[in-house]
């Protein structure tokens, strides 16, 4: 602390986002829909401590804020990220799934 090094600090500490929480019920949902597309989901994930503006939305309406694998690298925003193109049908029919299993065709 700056007391302890002889020093003197005042912070000031402004919240600028809410904590990012998902609905149970739309991760389940994500979940179940990612399993039908690639057979596998990986739900055992330590909370992450980002801040995310989608945390404003989900304080309105319930959601999930979802992940998509990438393979071994690094995080999204890391100097060593490197996309793998290979996920994108993955990502994609993922999205559209879950949007076809909301909003059937009549």
């Amino acid at each position: 602390t700056a007391l302890a090094l002889g020093a003197r600090a005042d912070v000031h500490y402004q919240r600028g986002y809410p904590v990012t929480v998902n609905a149970p019920q739309n991760t389940e949902f994500a979940a179940e829909v990612a399993m039908a597309v690639s057979g596998r989901v990986d739900t055992d994930t330590a909370p992450l401590m980002g801040a995310e503006d989608f945390s404003f939305m989900l304080n309105e309406r319930p959601g999930a804020y979802i992940f998509l694998g990438n393979g071994d690298t690094a995080m999204v925003h890391h100097p060593a990220y490197n996309f793998d193109d290979s996920a994108i049908p993955f990502g994609s029919s993922w999205y559209a799934g879950m949007a076809e299993a909301r909003m059937p065709a009549a």
